[in-house]
């Protein structure tokens, strides 16, 4: 089965959760009008239900051989992104002076998440060289943004991020990558990365590596980190393409999933060192690297969503083809379609209920990133990137995990079928791992939410939350309409739970850390589970009081219904382990085999 992108629910979210038609009537995005929009979504969902998707198998059988220090892609692959790049989609959110389209970056987000979904190896292209234009552009002289962002932002150059090291995976600190100052303003670079995305491949002409390293005269620890533009080729005066920079590929990782993207050890300073300008200051290099990060999570929260809508379509089309058994109250003849049966249904609503909850989540993150570059004062600005912060490894891990287990249950819904390859089941399932591994580990983004998010604004800003969640649920109690069931009633059970764990892993953090970090990862669940659920409540809201199509309407008001009673119901349990199942993890020294 191929991808159809999901237009409708995407506008739907965008409008209804992450207030898009309000920041469109406050001019918050300029003149950009809804038609705009629904324009840009139409045309998005076509280039990747018809251009992209058709790359996934492909891309998964075939995958990027290496040889010689060259990566060469899959057949489509260069015809498709050239198409893709010359449509502009690369430089939606990029700014105007350097030939962007300056969109928001929900919009952005929409169609990221459609690219994904139609083939997660050529969406991870794109998903990197925005975030390295997004930190040039932040961080980067003037000078080095006239010389690089144009090509990046038209897609003729692409972009890496170069963190990892053998030596140094999510610890930073460990880095080793060397840095020399030159003498005339560059810097020469050597060392080894691995696990860099598209760090060599043949779709363009040039790879602009961003890359952290470390200076001879620099602090220890992340403090002594700086970022360089290291080229693939060096750059002549003129714009055009000079000779090739120290720097290669040295092999291609062989992988569980994403087999259409070049995963790559890099090799930086064979004879001498690579030329590398420096990003913003020397020793502040994690700061500007942070810009692309933070871009990057939301993305990658993104491709949790894409996998677990791409998984869902095609379990949706499969169980409604295939026949076995007889399902409850069934009238037809022979053996009904198993998208009948009870437990078949619960999969199925299982799957859209966490697709749709991890999109409204991502897309409420969009919006205040939106807020916090483009609000008319800084108080709002503030506000929508104290909000942003928050938001964004609940995004991470939620949509990432709920990828995972979306994608499984995709499997599980094929039977037999969805073990073997040729169903496609397979290949989501084993595409969907690495979400929840790069760009911070999920128990990395755990930490985060309960260290650092959780206390700002001394538990103000999740408070704030909250009481957010308290409005919808509330207003859903309000409708007294029997179609919501016990909706109310769970989120609002879900919404006590999370602020009673909120309150313990507060306390924690000044009594005893151990505690609060035994804590942070069913934390996070807990606290998608109440977002997500709440999010889908007040979609179905706004779309019956905007008089939406009586299916629509009935489709959001059961998907939100359903999230609630059967997927929020674990917030409870959730609860008790942050709050007292500590002990059990803290008391317990695992001992090492042999």
């Amino acid at each position: 089965m191929t991808y159809r992108a999901p237009v409708t629910d995407i506008a739907s979210t965008l409008k209804h959760v992450a207030g898009l038609d309000q920041a469109l009537a406050d001019g918050l995005y300029g003149e950009l009008t809804a038609d705009l929009v629904d324009a840009v979504l139409e045309e998005a969902g076509k280039f990747a239900a018809e251009r992209i998707a058709p790359l996934n198998t492909v891309g998964d059988k075939l995958g990027t051989p290496f040889k010689d220090g060259k990566v060469t892609m899959p057949p489509g692959w260069k015809e498709t992104y050239s198409d893709w790049a010359a449509a502009g989609w690369n430089g939606l959110m990029a700014d105007a002076e350097f030939g962007g389209q300056a969109l928001p970056c929900v919009i952005n987000a929409a169609c990221l998440e459609m690219w994904n979904a139609a083939c997660s190896s050529f969406g991870l292209g794109p998903l990197l060289t925005q975030g390295a234009i997004e930190a040039i552009a932040a961080h980067a002289s003037d000078q080095l943004k006239t010389i690089y962002l144009p090509k990046m932002i038209s897609g003729e150059w692409t972009g890496t991020m170069n963190l990892t090291e053998p030596s140094a995976g999510s610890d930073l600190a460990a880095l080793r990558t060397k840095a020399e100052r030159a003498g005339d303003g560059t810097y020469r670079i050597t060392g080894n990365k691995i696990f860099i995305t598209y760090g060599e491949h043949d779709l363009t002409e040039n790879i602009v590596h961003l890359v952290l390293a470390r200076l001879p005269d620099a602090p220890a620890g992340t403090k002594g980190i700086s970022l360089f533009i290291v080229p693939k080729f060096l750059v002549n005066a003129d714009g055009s393409i000079g000779q090739r920079n120290d720097v290669r590929c040295h092999s291609i990782e062989h992988k569980l999933g994403v087999h259409g993207s070049p995963t790559c050890t890099m090799v930086y300073g064979d004879d001498g060192g690579a030329i590398g300008y420096l990003v913003g200051e020397e020793n502040r290099g994690l700061a500007a690297m942070f810009t692309m990060m933070n871009n990057a999570r939301l993305a990658v929260a993104l491709q949790g969503v894409a996998i677990a809508e791409r998984a869902t379509q095609q379990a949706m089309a499969y169980a409604a083809e295939r026949r076995q058994g007889r399902a409850p109250g069934y009238a037809g003849e022979g053996m009904s379609p198993i998208i009948l049966h009870p437990d078949v249904k619960r999969m199925l609503l299982t799957m859209r209920g966490y697709t749709q909850g991890a999109r409204a989540i991502c897309y409420m993150l969009a919006a205040e990133i939106d807020r916090a570059h483009l609000g008319k004062t800084e108080a709002e600005r503030q506000a929508g990137q104290a909000r942003a912060s928050l938001l964004t490894p609940i995004a991470k891990a939620f949509s990432t995990d709920i990828g995972n287990e979306v994608a499984s249950l995709g499997v599980q819904v094929h039977g037999g079928m969805g073990f073997v390859e040729e169903t496609g089941a397979a290949q989501h399932m084993r595409d969907a791992r690495i979400f929840a591994i790069y760009e911070g580990t999920n128990g990395i983004q755990a930490i985060d939410l309960v260290t650092r998010k959780v206390a700002l604004e001394g538990g103000a800003l999740v408070a704030g939350e909250i009481s957010r969640m308290r409005v919808v649920a509330a207003k859903v109690a309000g409708t007294n309409s029997a179609d919501f069931g016990r909706t109310a009633a769970r989120l609002t059970e879900a919404i006590d739970s999370l602020e009673r764990a909120t309150g313990h892993l507060l306390a924690a953090l000044k009594s005893n850390p151990a505690d609060a970090l035994a804590g942070a990862t069913p934390y996070a669940r807990l606290f998608g589970l109440a977002l997500g659920g709440t999010a889908l409540a007040e979609k179905a809201l706004a779309q019956r009081d905007n008089g939406a199509a009586e299916a629509l309407g009935a489709e959001a008001t059961g998907t939100a219904r359903f999230f609630a009673e059967n997927l929020a119901t674990a917030a409870p349990g959730l609860e008790v382990s942050v709050t007292s199942g500590a002990d059990s993890i803290n008391a317990i020294q695992l001992q090492l085999a042999g």
